[in-house]
């Protein structure tokens, strides 16, 4: 997009054709998303995603289960108040993920693409990953398993970890109605491989951990060498979301590079992700 505009500007190109042709790509982002995770006998992605939750979660009507998707962000706050969980104790964080009852509904909606175009950076991921020669992806926080449903569509071999054994499950229970394969690891009972993926993504994950630069290491450990951790490591203060407690991430980046791995792409037009190259095994 920047490269688009950039040239657009130069080339004294009317803003209405680029931001046409902005949304043209947009679309086609969209398109991959849409084809990857809508179930076919739905015509459209949102539906799809809502009737998918709600066949899960016991209930057919769509109106209530939208209502709850939508009311999500206000359910997981207050489950974050009611629990009183303590941003610095990584055993409280991790025990309000794995008992959050709101998480499965919001991150559906999130995947729907209504109020929020920024899951397609998983789009992008996916086409960096082909750019790059990578096979053996891993999604570090992978929720609901949309990402890995992706990834899996167009023949990787996926790994899903997570520290919500609920969120796995209905990960797990979507693939395999679409007959597609993955590893799932549930990160209280076990470790990353060592030295085995060629693309990590961790979308929006870095601001939710109690010890972000331990997690750098564990992720470190597990990408092989040349390999890319790709994420979005950006988050400001904001009252609706208490359970992002990460807001400054110099000791995370200071820790990558320690860990050899320097920065090989960034997004500075769209959404704000970067892709971190491994380059040795630092320190």
């Amino acid at each position: 997009m920047k490269q688009l505009w950039t040239a657009g500007r130069s080339d004294n190109v009317p803003a209405e054709r680029l931001w046409d042709e902005q949304e043209r790509l947009t679309d086609e982002y969209k398109d991959i998303w849409s084809d990857a995770l809508r179930l076919d006998n739905h015509g459209d992605l949102k539906s799809s995603l809502l009737s998918e939750v709600g066949e899960y979660m016991g209930c057919t009507d769509l109106g209530l289960v939208e209502r709850r998707c939508r009311g999500a962000v206000v359910e997981l706050k207050h489950e974050w108040e009611q629990r009183g969980a303590d941003a610095a104790d990584p055993a409280a964080v991790e025990a309000f993920y794995d008992q959050s009852r709101a998480y499965p509904f919001d991150l559906m909606w999130w995947h729907t693409l209504t109020d929020d175009a920024t899951p397609l950076a998983y789009v992008v991921a996916l086409k960096f990953a082909e750019d790059h020669g990578c096979r053996r992806y891993l999604d570090f926080g992978s929720g609901v398993g949309s990402a890995g449903i992706l990834f899996a569509r167009h023949g990787f071999d996926v790994t899903l970890a997570d520290i919500s054994t609920p969120l796995l499950a209905f990960a797990s229970w979507r693939l395999k109605r679409r007959g597609l394969a993955c590893t799932l690891l549930d990160l209280k009972q076990t470790s990353l491989p060592a030295a085995h993926y060629d693309l990590v993504t961790a979308m929006d994950v870095w601001e939710h951990l109690a010890d972000p630069v331990g997690v750098v290491d564990q992720v470190a450990d597990a990408i092989a060498p040349g390999g890319f951790l790709f994420g979005r490591f950006a988050a400001q203060p904001d009252t609706n979301y208490p359970q992002h407690i990460v807001v400054d991430f110099e000791s995370t980046f200071r820790r990558l590079a320690d860990r050899g791995f320097v920065e090989a792409w960034r997004d500075d037009w769209m959404w704000g992700h970067q892709a971190f190259q491994k380059m040795s095994g630092g320190v």
